[in-house]
């Protein structure tokens, strides 16, 4: 079973999460025998936080409770809030996830975060255009290692810009396998364009005895 903690803090960017924590929490189109997955929130208190859509949230379990396992993904969102030092320890255990074999997922904000750990300096990673880490993190030593593009997958690091969600969930499900390859295909492509002959292969490419949506 995978447990994904998904950290949250206020200004949370809602949309971002979107995409990946619907399919992960539903499974309704996990391929047979996929691994289990269950969905953690977690956070510096149990205070609620406040996302930028106005919904609130209790955190399920604080950062310290976090396992660091090759079956555990960190997603890491967006947020106007992640310069606050007290979400300073995740990104240490973000550190430590990567160190050791296992999954961090950052999008828009979160990778600036993790910029000013340095935890982007040598690996391939991308955020909100050229140019927007060093507006954030003057200590940004990545440049080399920055790819233009909406989403990027290395090995363990998925990092995304914030209108990158959609590829980095792509991403995401693709790192965890639990889509058939076929399914995920047509579930971005869908989702991509919107054109209902993907929605069709979509369904097409469930077994025949899948609850239909």
């Amino acid at each position: 079973m995978f447990t994904i903690y998904v950290y949250v803090l206020d200004t949370l960017a809602d949309w971002e999460l979107g995409y990946v924590t619907s399919e992960l929490n539903s499974g309704r189109f996990f391929k047979k025998g996929a691994p289990r997955v269950m969905i953690k929130t977690v956070s510096c208190s149990k205070e609620p936080i406040h996302t930028m859509g106005g919904l609130t949230i209790i955190p399920d379990c604080l950062t310290d409770d976090i396992a660091v396992s090759q079956t555990s993904l960190l997603l890491l969102p967006g947020a106007d809030t992640w310069n606050n030092p007290k979400h300073g320890a995740v990104i240490k255990k973000a550190g430590e996830f990567l160190a050791s074999g296992a999954a961090v997922c950052a999008i828009c904000g979160a990778t600036a975060a993790l910029a000013g750990f340095g935890l982007l300096n040598d690996r391939p990673h991308t955020s909100n255009g050229p140019g927007f880490l060093e507006m954030f993190v003057p200590d940004y030593k990545g440049q080399n290692f920055y790819v233009d593009a909406p989403s990027v997958a290395d090995n363990n690091l998925i990092t995304a810009g914030s209108a990158g969600a959609l590829l980095w969930a792509k991403q995401i499900l693709a790192y965890l396998d639990v889509f058939q390859s076929d399914t995920l295909k047509y579930w971005y492509e869908y989702f991509h364009t919107g054109k209902p002959e993907h929605f069709f292969a979509l369904m097409q490419s469930l077994p025949a005895n899948h609850s239909q949506l």
